[in-house]
């Protein structure tokens, strides 16, 4: 990936964030919801966002549901922000390594106090 790329994802990376903590009204987005990752494709056209969220099924499901409903207000706020000849198609996907790091240190903690104590 090329450096300009690179620095491109980078600031979709971090107005989306600002877009959807400040700008989106929707109250479905009021959980815990992080931008994780953002790929661009090199011309510019598609940009494959990984979304985060903590909560139950219903919750992620409704999250997914209002980034669709505002996809177009976002991508338009991203033009006006970044100032790109092209403004990328946003497609978002669920990045369930969060949950799954949370889930192992969780069995680790587990183990480790079930475990046998060390001899001193």
């Amino acid at each position: 990936m090329s450096y300009r790329l690179s620095k491109i994802n980078h600031q979709i990376q971090r107005e989306l964030s600002e877009l959807l903590q400040r700008e989106v009204k929707d109250p479905r987005l009021g959980g815990m919801v992080t931008i994780t990752e953002v790929s661009t494709s090199p011309d510019l056209s598609y940009a494959r966002v990984m979304v985060s969220i903590m909560g139950t099924p219903e919750e992620k499901d409704d999250v997914f549901k209002a980034l669709s409903a505002a996809k177009n207000f976002l991508r338009r706020e991203l033009g006006d922000r970044l100032g790109l000849r092209r403004t990328p198609e946003l497609d978002f996907h669920r990045d369930e390594s969060i949950e799954r790091g949370a889930h192992l240190l969780e069995l680790i903690d587990k183990a480790t106090r079930s475990g046998p104590n060390p001899k001193e």
